[in-house]
């Protein structure tokens, strides 16, 4: 894809610093705030967001348990806080993966794929945050369709946030290992 081939080619070592630094940054300071909020509102119910996978009837039961002001909270935070965390992990992702490509020298036609996890992670995450906002901030009365098809959004979003960082990790280990062998080979 074009686009994946011109981040790939685009994405200067200043910048994967950066994205770094305001990750790091986010993921310290305002990702605990935020956990503490949601956990106020959510009454022990659990969140949409951090689970995997659950059942329309399970959204169901956190927007009731919730109650109204909780219900509020929750909608509030996902048009807030949730526009900018995806932004920040989505760009961390794509830049660190994007460096990682380039210092291991690979086919950047065949690898650049690799890019499209991350993007797709924030994609299915903006979907869930409004399928959850809408079904949440609509309760009781119901969205059948997007209660439905919400959890799905969610295992989703999951699948490529955590194929992100499973690429990421791979990455680190592969550029550790060729240098450690490039080393002892010098």
């Amino acid at each position: 894809m074009k686009f994946t081939h011109w981040i790939l080619n685009h994405t200067p070592k200043w910048f994967v610093a950066l994205a770094v630094i305001v990750f790091v940054l986010f993921s310290a300071f305002v990702l605990p705030a935020q956990s503490a909020k949601a956990e106020a509102y959510s009454r022990e119910a659990g969140s949409p967001d951090t689970n995997f996978f659950y059942k329309p009837q399970d959204l169901l039961s956190m927007a009731e348990a919730y109650g109204p002001a909780g219900r509020a909270a929750y909608v509030r935070a996902r048009f807030t806080f949730d526009l900018i965390f995806p932004f920040v992990y989505g760009v961390f992702l794509t830049a660190t993966i994007s460096g990682l490509l380039r210092s291991l020298h690979v086919d950047h036609t065949r690898w650049a794929v690799l890019l499209l996890a991350p993007f797709l992670g924030v994609v299915f995450d903006f979907a869930e945050n409004i399928g959850a906002a809408t079904v949440i901030g609509r309760y009781p009365a119901p969205a059948p369709l997007l209660t439905i098809l919400t959890p799905y959004l969610s295992m989703l979003k999951w699948f490529f946030v955590i194929a992100s960082f499973l690429i990421l990790i791979c990455g680190i280990v592969i550029l550790f290992l060729t240098r450690m062998l490039k080393s002892k080979s010098a």
